[in-house]
């Protein structure tokens, strides 16, 4: 089983003609996901990779029956088409747009609210169930099936936990990125509680950074409903404060977001927080022996 995405997922990519969009529209199709159909105003009628390209994405899910979204849109318009995907009432919507203003998903956080789409993103690889689909960025080559569970604020160090996870003979069964932005569309918790009903997860690994205080709200969540393991790292962990860090919402500001503060946090709750990344892939395969 697997949350979110699986071989049902039918994916239309937003932004299927810009040259980002149709490299990894390759992509997705190489892996075996179901790309249904693209989108870029003006140039309905094309086909990228024989996927037919419409001028509207509700003119997409309409005549393709899709259920998923990837945008590859340009910060200016992402918003709205992140917009466009929740009122077309897909069941996911995958931003992988970086730059977007913050205002503009402060917008898309109101507009999001009470919605049963769920946003990935923005700023993020995406998502992917390994042997069965992925909707992002992610080199699928790396990920095997299996059963942890993995979620990340950092797209590049979500590849180096997953290479290691396989390496150490453990595969995955979802792994995300929420991204790393302020604003994004979902967070640690809302995800741990699906791996906590998913029968193929044994356990979890969260890759956190410095910034916010998702970390330390995930670790009170786990301590008080989440049973299965948890391993996390957070990044970060030299920052000076008020230096951002690779994303924008990874800063410390105020005195807080600091690294040390949620590695305290997540320990206090009894979850097994590795300092050294390398060590990341054995000290999971020990854990969940």
């Amino acid at each position: 089983m697997s949350i979110l995405v699986d071989k049902n997922t039918r994916v239309v990519v937003q932004g299927i003609t810009g040259k980002e969009g149709t490299f990894h529209t390759e992509q997705m199709l190489g892996y075996g996901t179901a790309v249904v159909a693209g989108v870029t105003p003006g140039k309905g009628g094309q086909s990228i990779e024989g996927v037919p390209v419409f001028n509207s994405l509700h003119e997409a899910v309409e005549k393709e029956s899709a259920n998923t979204s990837c945008l590859f849109v340009p910060p200016p318009f992402a918003a709205d088409a992140i917009i466009e995907g929740i009122s077309a009432n897909l069941a996911v919507v995958v931003c992988i747009t970086e730059g977007i203003p913050t205002l503009d998903m402060v917008k898309v956080a109101g507009f999001l609210d009470g919605k049963e789409s769920v946003l990935i993103g923005p700023n993020c690889p995406g998502i992917i169930s390994p042997g069965k689909t992925k909707v992002g960025i992610m080199p699928g080559h790396i990920h095997t099936p299996g059963p942890v569970g993995v979620i990340s604020r950092s797209g590049t160090l979500t590849y180096e936990v997953v290479d290691q996870l396989t390496r150490v003979g453990l595969g995955q069964s979802t792994c995300l990125g929420i991204g790393g932005d302020p604003i994004v569309g979902t967070t640690f918790i809302d995800h741990l509680r699906r791996f906590r009903n998913d029968p193929d997860t044994e356990g979890v690994v969260i890759i956190g950074e410095i910034g916010g205080s998702t970390e330390e709200e995930a670790a009170k969540f786990i301590q008080a409903e989440f049973d299965k393991p948890v391993i996390a790292f957070i990044a970060g962990q030299t920052a000076p404060p008020g230096k951002r860090m690779g994303h924008a919402g990874a800063i410390i500001s105020g005195g807080e977001g600091k690294a040390q503060d949620k590695i305290k946090a997540l320990e206090s709750a009894g979850i097994t927080v590795v300092h050294n990344l390398g060590k990341l892939g054995e000290t999971v395969r020990q854990v969940m022996k």
